[in-house]
């Protein structure tokens, strides 16, 4: 399947904004017409003209020959570029208006507008990376902390590559062979080849399960965690907020019902991105405003990973509390036990804690991590994890396969062929992780999701 674009292309490769430099990046077959057109090298060389990896200063033109900015052209051969095909970055001082005029000027001289993430289709359709590299890159890009940088430049290099490529293999092994017995009559085989199958196969099973366990750590890395801080007014959820942060973020009051509507920052904690929200002080109330503010905290507490429920430790505790306390799923939430410094008067257990000292911060970021890690191994080195599509394909491959292996267990003279069907589909939904199989709406759900210039 080929859905390559031989146009060449063109786009803002840096970020919106002014900056020191701002790159205009330009692939294609007529890369160089459209450099020549418009760089003019201050040593007369034209860019054409000039060998890979080397660069040139001069002038950016118009098409009228006036100048419109002073930079690099910078040159990439074919086949030693990210795209595999002839590429010239335009380096001119960063900012907005200087970036479109030199992006206009390419678009003038014969480029096309690039698409979101044709760069890297690009480098896939030439066979430079693969879907799991490129989605690698995606990641790269977006991480939210280091942890999740250094997964992503393991799977862009390649590693999650080399798993799936094994299991694919060893799939495919296993398809050939039992493919092999079809041309047989039963007489003819010796009597330990389906159990050499199945026991490749068994193994096979091993290896696809232990990428599966990878998908808890790989959704957290990615996406994030949402924790919401809940509680009566008044406990403490701003001051918390703002412990956790660093900074004061939000007000925090002796008055009841200053928050009224939710608060969210980000947070990194073991290297896990999270989304805090803090949020209006649970209690029956009559205004409106207030209790819209309610609606939400129990909004955002149902669809969070992990809820924070402070508790007054100072007073008795309320039927509010004790209603609330309830509703909680003990695997998703983490009680706090706050102004502990004024006597305790609740026996509940739970993290203890003075906020507004800093008493027993770190012990509840613990607790937090651990809960929020539940399912996921964070304690081992930064290492490449599935995504939510390629969890969802291993799950279609293996139930696939798990049907292939209960016809070798069965009849298995007969029902050869159907296993083989099976591990065909298996094999299928294999190839669609790294694109040694894909389609057109497969490859535009992937990059599409990329910045226009990358």
């Amino acid at each position: 399947m080929s859905l390559y674009n031989p146009d060449t292309i063109a786009a803002i490769a840096t970020p919106p904004g002014e900056g020191g430099v701002g790159i205009v990046r330009i692939s294609g077959s007529r890369v160089w017409n459209i450099a020549d057109a418009l760089f003019q090298p201050l040593d007369k060389t034209p860019v054409s003209q000039r060998e890979h990896g080397t660069f040139a200063y001069g002038k950016i033109i118009d098409s009228e020959g006036e100048e419109i900015d002073t930079g690099l052209a910078l040159i990439m051969r074919a086949p030693k570029s990210y795209t595999c095909e002839d590429v010239v970055e335009i380096q001119g001082h960063g900012g907005a208006v200087g970036m479109r005029r030199i992006l206009r000027r390419c678009l003038e001289a014969g480029a096309r507008m690039a698409e979101p993430g044709e760069f890297t289709k690009r480098a896939f359709l030439n066979g430079r990376i693969d879907l799991l590299q490129a989605e690698g890159i995606f990641d790269l890009i977006r991480a939210r902390s280091d942890r999740a940088a250094s997964a992503a430049l393991e799977q862009m290099e390649g590693k999650l590559s080399r798993q799936f490529n094994g299991i694919y293999e060893a799939f495919l092994e296993v398809a050939a062979n039992l493919e092999t017995t079809l041309d047989f009559v039963e007489d003819e085989l010796p009597d330990d080849v389906f159990s050499g199958i199945a026991d490749l196969l068994d193994r096979t099973f091993q290896s696809l399960d232990k990428l599966l366990d990878t998908w808890d750590e790989g959704r957290l890395l990615r996406e994030g965690a949402r924790v919401v801080i809940l509680g009566r007014p008044n406990a403490g959820k701003s001051t918390l907020l703002n412990a956790l942060l660093g900074f004061d973020r939000a007000i925090v009051s002796s008055t009841a019902g200053t928050t009224r509507d939710t608060i969210e920052e980000g947070f990194v904690l073991n290297g896990i991105p999270l989304r805090i929200i803090d949020t209006a002080g649970l209690r029956i109330t009559d205004d409106e405003i207030e209790a819209e503010g309610i609606r939400r905290a129990e909004a955002h507490s149902e669809e969070a990973h992990l809820s924070v429920y402070l508790i007054d430790a100072s007073q008795p505790l309320h039927d509010e509390d004790k209603a609330r306390l309830e509703k909680l799923v003990p695997e998703r939430s983490v009680i706090v036990l706050n102004k502990i410094d004024q006597g305790k008067q609740v026996e509940l257990e739970g993290v203890e804690t003075c906020l507004r000292s800093g008493e027993g911060i770190e012990n509840l970021k613990r607790a937090m991590a651990q809960t929020i890690e539940r399912g996921a191994d964070l304690t081992a080195p930064p290492h490449a994890v599935i995504s939510e599509r390629h969890r969802q394909l291993l799950i279609d491959s293996h139930r696939e396969a798990k049907q292939a292996r209960a016809f070798l267990n069965q009849n298995v003279e007969e029902n050869a062929v159907l296993a083989a069907e099976h591990l065909r589909s298996a094999l299928e939904f294999l190839g669609q992780v790294t694109g040694r199989s894909y389609h057109e709406e497969l490859l535009d759900n992937i990059f599409s999701r990329f910045c226009i210039g990358k």
